[in-house]
C-alpha cells in the first residue's frame, strides 16, 4: 500500500481528438504551466500514427490514453476488404501490424477494456471500448472478433465492466473515444449524429450498459470523457454541439472534442485542452482554454461549474 496522502483537489486536462496535432515539446511546455496533475487522451491521434502515439507515450506526466477508430483506420478491415481505406494503406498489412504497434507501445497506459489505478489521487481511469465508430450498431464485427474476442454489444459491455470490477478504487473515471448512448438524439446532442440524414443518438450501448452496471457495483463516477462527434456541427456552421450532460446520479459527461486542438493564426499558434477540476470526489469545473505560443491563456471557456451547471460558451479573457 503507497504511503502517499491522495490529494483533494486534481486538475485534469482532457485531450480532445488529436489527428496528428500533437507537438511534444509546446504541449509539455503548456501542460506544465497549466500545472495539471492528470492528462487524458480521447483517442484519434492519428490514422495509426505510430510516431504521434510514441510521443504521447513519452510525456512525463501521469496520463491514460483510449485509442479511436482512426488509430485503426486501415486495419479495421479484413485484409481481403476492397474499402477505399484499405487501398489507401500507405504501408504493407501483410508485414506490419501498426494497431498493434500502438498497443505495444502504450502498454497499461492504454485503457480500453482495461483499468488504470492512481493511487496518488486514490481514482482509477476505466476505458471503454477502444477504436470505436460509434452508433448504435455493432459495426467492424471482424476487427473486435480478431483483436479482442468480442462478438457483439453485450460482450462489449462485459469487458468494460470486468475491468470496473478490478478497479482497486471506489471512484472510477471513464475515459471513451465514443460517448455513451442516452444522452439526447438531436444533431446538437453531445452524441448526436450530426451528418444526412441529421439526427439520432450516435452514443454507444455497450458503454451506457456497462456505467449503470457500475452504479450497481456501488462505484462513484464523477466523470465520462470521451472525444469523436466534433464540436463544430457539420451540417451547419450556425450552432456548436452541447458538450457537458449530467444524470441524476451526479456524473457528469463531457465532449472534448474541440477540432483542431492546434489553430495558426496571423497572430501566431494556439493549442487548447480541456481542463475538469476535481475536488472531494466530485467535478467542480470544466473549461476549455486556448493558449499561445508562449503557454499564455488567451481564451478560456467554462463550459460547467457546479454552482451554475452548464455554463454554455462564457468566454473568459
Amino acid at each position: 500500500m503507497s504511503n502517499l496522502l491522495p490529494k483533494s483537489k486534481i486538475k485534469i486536462a482532457i485531450v480532445g481528438d488529436v489527428h496528428h496535432l500533437w507537438q511534444s515539446q509546446e504541449d509539455y511546455l503548456a501542460l506544465q504551466a497549466l500545472e495539471v496533475d492528470l492528462v487524458l487522451f480521447v483517442g484519434d491521434l492519428g490514422n495509426e500514427s505510430v510516431e504521434t502515439v510514441q510521443a504521447i507515450a513519452n510525456l512525463p506526466l501521469p496520463k491514460a490514453i483510449i485509442l479511436g477508430n482512426h488509430d485503426a483506420h486501415y486495419s479495421s478491415t479484413d485484409l481481403l476488404s476492397k474499402h477505399k481505406s484499405q487501398r489507401q494503406c500507405p504501408y504493407d498489412r501483410t508485414k506490419e501490424d501498426r494497431v498493434q504497434q500502438q498497443l505495444d507501445i502504450l502498454g497499461d497506459l492504454h485503457v480500453g477494456y482495461g483499468c488504470l489505478d492512481f493511487p496518488q489521487f486514490q481514482i482509477s481511469v476505466i476505458g471503454s471500448r477502444p477504436f470505436s465508430w460509434g452508433s448504435s450498431q455493432w459495426k467492424k464485427e471482424y476487427f473486435y472478433k480478431s483483436r479482442f474476442g468480442v462478438h457483439n454489444l453485450m460482450e462489449s459491455a462485459q469487458r468494460i465492466t470486468e475491468s470496473v470490477a478490478k478497479a482497486r478504487y471506489n471512484t472510477v473515471i471513464f475515459l471513451g473515444h465514443n460517448g455513451p448512448s442516452g444522452l439526447g438524439a438531436e444533431p446538437h446532442s453531445i452524441c448526436g449524429k450530426d451528418w444526412k440524414p441529421v439526427g439520432g443518438d450516435y452514443g454507444d450501448p455497450d458503454f451506457a450498459m456497462a456505467i449503470e452496471q457500475s452504479y450497481q457495483l456501488s462505484k462513484h463516477i464523477p466523470l465520462v470523457t470521451f472525444g469523436h462527434m466534433h464540436h463544430q456541427l457539420r451540417h451547419t456552421p450556425h450552432q456548436t454541439r452541447e458538450v457537458v450532460a449530467t444524470n441524476s446520479q451526479g456524473t457528469i459527461f463531457y465532449n472534448a472534442a474541440c477540432c483542431p486542438r492546434i489553430i495558426n493564426t496571423d497572430q501566431g499558434t494556439y493549442r487548447n485542452f480541456s481542463l475538469a477540476t476535481l475536488e472531494s470526489g466530485q467535478i467542480k469545473q470544466i473549461a476549455l482554454v486556448w493558449l499561445d505560443a508562449k503557454q499564455q491563456i488567451t481564451n478560456t471557456s467554462v463550459l460547467y461549474h457546479t454552482n451554475l451547471e452548464k455554463c454554455g460558451n462564457t468566454f473568459l479573457n
